[in-house]
């Protein structure tokens, strides 16, 4: 745990910010890697590597074994003796990692370290991230606004909105069981759909728009809990993987609709469509081997199983 925090609830983080902001940044034992690289243009790689040792006052033969063993492990022994400007970026964020990994912290901060390289470096570097984090078993706090990073990296994700902490959990559970709308929307690519519309309780419980345009009877499985908010408006949300070409199983629910615009991107296809007289846009992921025609009503299947609710004036999660 870090020093100084307190505790965690009703979505808020408190902080006893005294007992870090007395401690001088050198005696914090925590290392920052920051989004901008932040290295020495006119140390060599060996020299900013270093650096934090020597203000620290390591021994010459300690500094030279930890910096060695990082630049090992970073794969950037041949690059000691450059300077900055003569990395790539990748290259240079190496190098900023190994500047924390030298000074061995209980905790690492991370401020969106991969956010200025390009996308294959990301990729490879948030491989290298996850394999030090295995490697050295230390506590490390990743900032980003990429929900791939947060998904693929975390062990525990803190979804924040406003200086607000909106839910924090696994990634998985972030993904299948948001507590509300904002982090419903905000994890998942493409983003969840929306549809205002009520539950009704006619021929048992079901989900209809306004415009009548769309009716979806519940699953079973969520029927107790939206029992109580029977004749009320609510927020329906459903990931586009969970909206089919075909019918999948017993959940599955057939929906006309009139394709707008296919969007081939390797191993899926995104297709962007509207239903009935509802304004918005709206998105599934099929496979790509499954070819509709743009311009023309097709049958889409909804997972009824799969959907999500959300109080329409708080936003929570009403599963």
């Amino acid at each position: 745990m870090i020093a100084g925090l307190e505790e965690i609830s009703e979505g808020k983080i408190f902080i006893d910010e005294s007992v870090v902001n007395d401690v001088p940044p050198k005696d914090r034992d925590i290392a920052m890697v920051f989004q901008n690289y932040a290295l020495y243009p006119h140390m060599s790689v060996y020299e900013n590597l270093a650096f934090g040792l020597k203000i620290r006052k390591h021994d010459k033969a300690d500094i030279d074994k930890r910096v060695r063993n990082a630049a090992q492990i970073l794969g950037i022994n041949e690059y000691l003796e450059r300077k900055p400007k003569a990395l790539s970026g990748g290259q240079r964020q190496r190098v900023a990692l190994g500047r924390a990994i030298v000074r061995d912290p209980k905790v690492f901060l991370f401020d969106e370290p991969l956010s200025n390289l390009d996308a294959n470096l990301r990729v490879q570097m948030r491989t290298e991230i996850a394999r030090l984090h295995k490697q050295l078993q230390t506590t490390m706090i990743y900032v980003t606004h990429d929900q791939i990073e947060a998904m693929s990296l975390g062990d525990r994700i803190v979804v924040m909105k406003g200086g607000i902490v909106q839910q924090i959990d696994s990634p998985l559970d972030i993904y299948h069981k948001p507590a509300n709308k904002f982090v419903a929307g905000f994890i998942g690519s493409p983003t969840m759909n929306f549809i205002d519309g009520t539950i009704t309780n006619t021929n048992g419980l079901a989900f209809r728009d306004s415009t009548g345009s769309l009716s979806l009877p519940l699953s079973p499985s969520k029927k107790d809990s939206l029992a109580s908010v029977a004749n009320k408006e609510v927020s329906l949300g459903i990931r586009p993987e969970s909206i089919y070409a075909k019918s999948q199983n017993d959940s599955s629910h057939s929906v006309t609709v009139q394709l707008d615009v296919t969007e081939p991107v390797g191993n899926e296809i995104f297709l962007y469509f509207k239903i009935g007289k509802l304004p918005e846009q709206y998105v599934s992921r099929i496979p790509s081997d499954i070819h509709p025609t743009a311009g023309k009503e097709i049958q889409l299947f909804f997972d009824t199983s799969k959907l999500h609710f959300f109080d329409k004036t708080t936003g929570n999660s009403l599963l």
